[in-house]
Order: C-alpha cells, then sequence, then structure tokens
C-alpha cells in the first residue's frame, strides 16, 4: 500500500498527543519532549499545513508547579490541579511556538460545545478563522469545570470530534505503542504490527479490547473507536509511537509508521456526523422490525413503527431510536415526548386528529437521522 499516494492531498491536519507522551514516569511534564513535538507541528506549518493540536497534560502540568508527587485521587482536588497546569501548560506551548514564530490559541472544550448545534457551528468558524490566520489552535477538554455527564471523557474521542468539526484530512493519534497489533505485544513476542486497516469490523475491535491487553479498559479501545468515528467522516487517522516526535512529519510524509486506518469512500456529512457522535440524547424511541426495515432501507422514521417513549423531550431536540436492546439510530425529533406517547403506533393521517396540530408525517426524517 502506497501511503504517499493516499495521503498526497492532506492539508489539514489535527494531532493529538496523551499523558503518556507528554509527561515523564513521575507524571510531570516532560519539557524536551514537548520541544519536539512543537518543533515538528511547527515545520508541517511551515510546509502550508493547516494544524491543529489536541493536547493532554493539565494535570501534569499541575503537578509540577505544585511540586506534587503523586496524582490528586479527589475529583475536586484533580480539578483543581488541572485548572492550574492548564495555565502553565498553555504558557510553554505558547513560548516554545513562539520560538519558531508560531501563534497559537486556546480553546477549552466540552461535550456540550459539540451536542448543542449553535455550539457546535460557532466552534466550526472559530477554527477556522484561527487556521485562515495560520494560528495554530490548541485544543483540551474543559476538566477544571466540566461534570462527569457532560465529559466527552478522552481526547482520543475528543481529537476525533475536532477533526469532524474542521473536516480535517488525518488526525494522528501519538500514544505509548507503535501502533495497532494483532495481539498484546507485552504478553506475546510474535505480535505483529499492522501497517493498515481499510475496515474496522469486530475483528478489529476485539485486537483492541482482547483478554489481558492492557488496552482494554481505555487506551487502545478509545484509540479504535476514534479511527471509527474519523473514517467515516472522511478522515484518514494514524495511529504511532510518541517516544519519537519526528513520527509527526514522517506520518504526514507518508512514510509506514504506525497503523493507517483508511477513510470510507462514502463519507457521511458533517450534520450527520454531528448527530451521531456530537450530541447528547435526551430521551428513547423504541421501534417494531418493520420501522428498523424501514429506516435501514433510507426511510424515515413513522410513527405507526414507534412501540414505546421513554425520557422527556421536546421538539426539536435529540433523540436514541432503539429495538429495546440495541441503539440503531440517533435523530431529531419532529414532536415532543409527550406528542408521541399519544400517536405512537398511529398512522400518519391521524397525528392531527390526535394532537389538534401535525408538524409532519415523520416522527423524524431520514435527513435528521443517522443509523449507528
Amino acid at each position: 500500500m502506497d501511503r504517499k499516494k493516499l495521503l498526497k492531498d492532506v492539508r489539514k491536519i489535527v494531532v493529538k498527543v496523551g499523558t503518556s507522551t507528554l509527561t515523564k514516569s513521575d507524571g510531570k511534564l516532560n519539557e524536551d519532549k514537548i520541544k519536539k513535538i512543537v518543533a515538528n507541528l511547527s515545520a508541517l506549518s511551515d510546509l502550508g499545513y493547516e494544524i491543529l493540536l489536541v493536547t493532554s497534560g493539565a494535570v501534569g502540568a499541575g503537578m509540577g508547579q505544585l511540586n506534587l508527587t503523586q496524582k490528586p485521587k479527589a475529583l475536586s482536588e484533580k480539578q483543581a490541579v488541572a485548572s492550574v497546569g492548564q495555565v502553565a501548560l498553555m504558557h510553554l506551548y505558547q513560548i516554545l511556538f513562539w520560538a519558531h514564530s508560531k501563534t497559537i490559541a486556546q480553546l477549552l472544550l466540552t461535550r456540550g460545545d459539540f451536542s448543542d448545534r449553535q455550539r457546535y457551528l460557532n466552534a466550526r468558524n472559530v477554527c477556522n478563522a484561527l487556521l485562515n490566520k495560520k494560528i495554530i489552535p490548541i485544543i483540551n477538554e474543559n476538566d477544571p469545570v466540566v461534570s462527569d455527564e457532560l465529559k466527552v471523557g478522552d481526547n482520543d474521542t475528543l481529537s476525533a470530534l475536532v477533526a469532524g468539526l474542521v473536516d480535517a484530512d488525518l488526525l494522528i493519534i501519538l500514544s505509548d505503542i507503535n501502533g495497532l497489533y494483532d495481539k498484546n505485544p507485552s504478553k506475546f513476542k510474535d505480535a505483529k504490527l499492522i501497517n493498515s486497516v481499510e475496515n474496522i469490523d469486530e475483528s478489529i475491535k476485539n485486537m483492541a479490547e482482547g483478554e489481558g491487553s492492557k488496552f482494554g479498559t481505555g487506551g487502545m479501545k478509545t484509540k479504535i473507536t476514534a479511527a471509527e468515528m474519523s473514517t467515516k467522516i472522511g478522515t484518514n487517522l494514524i495511529i504511532a509511537s510518541g517516544e519519537d516526535p519526528a513520527n509527526i512529519v514522517r506520518a504526514v510524509n507518508g512514510e509506514d509508521v504506525g497503523t493507517l486506518f483508511l477513510r470510507q469512500d462514502k463519507k457521511i456529512n458533517s450534520r450527520k456526523y454531528w448527530l451521531a457522535y456530537g450530541t447528547s440524547q435526551k430521551g428513547n424511541l423504541i421501534i417494531d422490525d418493520g420501522a428498523l426495515k424501514a429506516l435501514k432501507n433510507g426511510k424515515s422514521l413513522l410513527a405507526v413503527g414507534i412501540c414505546e417513549v421513554q425520557g422527556e423531550f421536546k421538539r426539536g431536540q435529540v433523540v436514541k431510536i432503539t429495538t429495546g436492546s440495541k441503539l440503531v439510530a440517533k435523530g431529531i425529533s419532529n414532536y415532543s415526548s409527550s406528542e408521541i406517547a399519544l400517536i405512537k403506533g398511529r398512522k400518519s393521517e391521524d397525528i392531527e386528529e390526535i394532537l389538534g396540530h401535525k408538524y409532519d408525517d415523520n416522527v423524524v426524517h431520514i435527513d435528521n437521522l443517522m443509523l449507528v
């Protein structure tokens, strides 16, 4: 597989660096490593690439500022350390990028910035405005203030959301491992690095969460999820070792570093990507087999196919669509939960008689629905 040919049109790049790449064994920042990361990103910027950096490391920076030897366990203490560290981390980035004549900007995002459509579009516009001015956005989750239910959760997923936000051509995730192996390389000497993945099926997912794998509860599993997300929006993704920051430039140049996950030929549009991954769902519509078949055939969801409505939501909010146990789609509802409770199982022509009004024949239109 000729990576140079596959990546020749890449211009907009998101690079994600995690805690394991940015910190030493004691949890504090590895400034020498960060200098090399900045140098590689700056070199790409000098060549005309548009660069966005998704960074971890706020807690590590805070530990250094506060002379802590162990990461706090209490959530409020961890958030306090992160709030101190975020200032130190951005100051370090500012100094290092300034040495390469680069201007940076900081964006601290939460799940709400992706789930609310207006805030999502605002974040998209800001990122594009910064890139047009050749400013490098540095993005992290707003850990000091966000509660667990509003968290994106991990920066692998955040980087995939950012890739969709800006229509990136390539997402590079620097990890503490060389890429995806067919089995756990720390346990099996004959483990083989997989050079490229065209289709993320169950066998690929199982490699990331196999029994005994140290990546099963986060690590590689979240990176495969990020790859699944990114490739659907038309973004190639490379997982590579962050031990040598020069892998950033090597990856962009088409050298065989890490594992390349190829973008899908038939990509989904940004609105459907937002529906699938960016939104928070306010309720659940349980549908029958006939409705499921219709959705898979590209049809809208009608009231007649809805068996049950769960949760409370307003018209225009995003809901999950399930068969009971399995999530099959997400979409924007044309009716509120209380209205759907009255019209579920009924034909579209009966809606106005039941409710006294009618917004649409469809409860969820296919244009506002994304199968998952």
